[in-house]
């Protein structure tokens, strides 16, 4: 059974930083496509960054880049956030994401991902 276990959200002021963590299993995180969404209040999931060690794939949206890093631990099959340089509008649950398809790309679109875990909330103040 495939299960993703997402920690480390909180309170930070602007201009922090905060990494979260996603302890998967079920699968390796080296062999599927992992990444994060967030949802700020009353707006749309929106993808902030996909790993695939498969394809070699790394992919943040311009509202992230150069502020977030996602990357694996092979080791502890868990997949990592840093979030730097945070900004009020980075205030959202952020959920970790898996998918055992090729990664999409350029883009992360809701429907492209079939496990889901639970979400911690970020909030910047």
């Amino acid at each position: 059974e495939v299960q993703l276990q997402a920690s480390g959200g909180g309170l930070v002021q602007a201009g922090g930083s905060l990494s979260l963590s996603c302890v998967a299993s079920g699968f390796n995180v080296n062999d599927w496509a992992v990444g994060w969404f967030r949802q700020a209040p009353g707006k749309e999931r929106e993808g902030v960054s996909l790993f695939s060690a498969t394809y070699d794939y790394t992919w943040y949206p311009e509202s992230v880049k150069g502020r977030f890093a996602i990357s694996v631990d092979n080791a502890k099959n868990t997949v990592y956030l840093r979030m730097n340089g945070l900004k009020p509008e980075d205030t959202a649950v952020y959920y970790c994401v898996t998918d055992p398809g090729p990664p999409e790309i350029a883009t992360m679109t809701v429907r492209g991902y079939l496990y889901w875990g639970q979400g911690t909330l970020v909030t910047v103040s």
